[in-house]
């Protein structure tokens, strides 16, 4: 029966100061345990094998059967211990570490002379190694044959069928189901069902329309109305009413300086998102400044081109201010600002480049929607966009815009206008009232909002 316990793996803890061993078992008897690759305490022993009497044996306890040791030896040499014991208090690395110079002693180590000890305690003994045994082979037969009912099926004969699907559809009686779940209807709900028209999976059932809200009342409005991207709906006005409301704010002393200066820095924050923002206008890329060309009128319009390039060219911006008359006094103190930054002003539109990132047009204002025809030409020979700031309701003549930027409230505009784009001139309600407009601001937290029209 002792032959059964060679080549198991063991831990063996002894009596006294002897230490604990680990190691395989060679010879197995009544009165001794002889193992080889022994381990001490943790460090490697340098004895090739060692011999343990029964009698100093406290507790054996199995590390690994006969089986997966052979495993082991297969794969490795080396012992390998399941669960290492720490290396002793107060002792060197180096000491722990086997001298690579084997014994010169051929013949095992003993622990101690071996001592008869009774036949019933070595027989326990082993009775209860041979049990722990038999419930290790039972556990993993058990896991054997579960693995087995899981994964032993074989699947290339099912992989060679086609699924069948008409087959397995036919078992699915839809219409007999239908007709079991419209019957369990009240007859309102079945009615309003057989009313109501079919319809295709790209059509609305519910025809609705978004929300709007009022919060301008204008005493004279024009055909068109136009609406935020809140819902918010912001009227027309008429040619007449848009002067009157000019003329109370500069009686109430928003002057026209005031707005200007709003209309410029609107402008402005437009193109610098047109530009490309951060992406484009960052201190490293100094090389790939883009360029805007300011065309510029001798009218109030005109002065705030001026102060939007004025105001560009603080941010990195190259400009370019190209105008034919600068008498208008307005005109001549924007001009005088936008001097100091350095950039170019031109009266000749034959010396203005091709290559520009950007047209500003401020060339006509609603009373007075002359054009040019040198200059209308340089722009469609530019492919640079277009944005008007207060063009005229019609449209520049001759320049088609792809954004205009509007202040106060917007007149009629055409379509030549582009985009429409609202600023906040800061004017208070006390001007609106004036003139007998109901007025709540639609900015909310936002400087310049886009207005799409109302067409519906």
């Amino acid at each position: 029966m002792s032959d059964q316990f060679v080549g198991c793996m063991v831990s063996i803890k002894c009596s006294d100061d002897l230490g604990t061993y680990q190691g395989q078992i060679v010879d197995f008897n009544h009165q001794t345990v002889t193992i080889s690759k022994a381990f001490k305490n943790g460090v490697p022993h340098p004895s090739p094998q060692v011999i343990i009497n029964a009698r100093d044996i406290e507790n054996l306890e199995m590390i690994s059967t006969e089986e997966a040791t052979a495993r082991e030896v297969q794969t490795s040499s080396k012992v390998t211990v399941k669960r290492p014991i720490a290396k002793r208090a107060n002792r060197s690395v180096s000491e722990c570490i086997p001298s690579s110079v084997p014994s010169s002693s051929s013949q095992p180590k003993k622990v101690t002379d071996p001592i008869p000890i009774p036949e019933v305690t070595n027989r326990k003994m082993m009775i209860e190694v041979s049990a722990k045994v038999n419930q290790r082979k039972m556990h993993r037969q058990k896991y054997q044959e579960r693995d087995e009912q899981a994964f032993g099926t074989p699947i290339d004969q099912s992989l060679n069928q086609d699924f069948d699907f008409e087959k397995n559809l036919a078992l699915f009686n839809k219409e007999a189901v239908w007709q079991e779940i419209n019957s369990s209807k009240p007859d309102v709900l079945r009615q309003s069902e057989n009313s109501r028209g079919k319809y295709r999976h790209d059509e609305n059932i519910l025809v609705s329309k978004p929300t709007t809200l009022r919060q301008i009342v204008v005493p004279l409005s024009d055909e068109r109305e136009y609406v935020t991207d809140d819902g918010l709906v912001i009227p027309s006005i008429t040619l007449e009413l848009h002067r009157q409301l000019i003329g109370a704010a500069d009686r109430l002393g928003v002057s026209w300086e005031r707005r200007v200066e709003l209309l410029g820095r609107a402008g402005a924050e437009i193109i610098l998102q047109l530009l490309g923002g951060a992406h484009r206008l960052n201190p490293k890329n100094a090389h790939q400044r883009p360029t805007v060309v300011a065309l510029c009128g001798p009218h109030r319009s005109g002065a705030a081109g001026v102060n939007c390039a004025r105001q560009l060219s603080t941010h990195g911006v190259k400009t370019i201010v190209y105008i034919e008359n600068s008498e208008n006094v307005s005109l001549l103190q924007e001009l005088t600002l936008y001097k100091m930054t350095g950039n170019k002003v031109e009266t000749r539109i034959d010396k203005l480049s091709l290559t520009v990132d950007l047209i500003l047009v401020a060339l006509c204002e609603e009373e007075s929607p002359r054009m040019v025809p040198s200059v209308a030409k340089w722009v469609k020979g530019n492919r640079a966009p277009v944005l008007a700031i207060e063009p005229p309701s019609a449209g520049t003549p001759g320049i088609s815009s792809k954004f205009s930027l509007l202040g106060a409230l917007p007149l009629s505009h055409s379509p030549d206008n582009g985009r429409l784009y609202l600023c906040n001139l800061a004017l208070p309600n006390k001007v609106f009232s004036e003139v007998g407009i109901t007025y709540r601001s639609p900015f909310g937290p936002k400087f310049v909002i886009p207005l799409h029209s109302d067409d519906s």
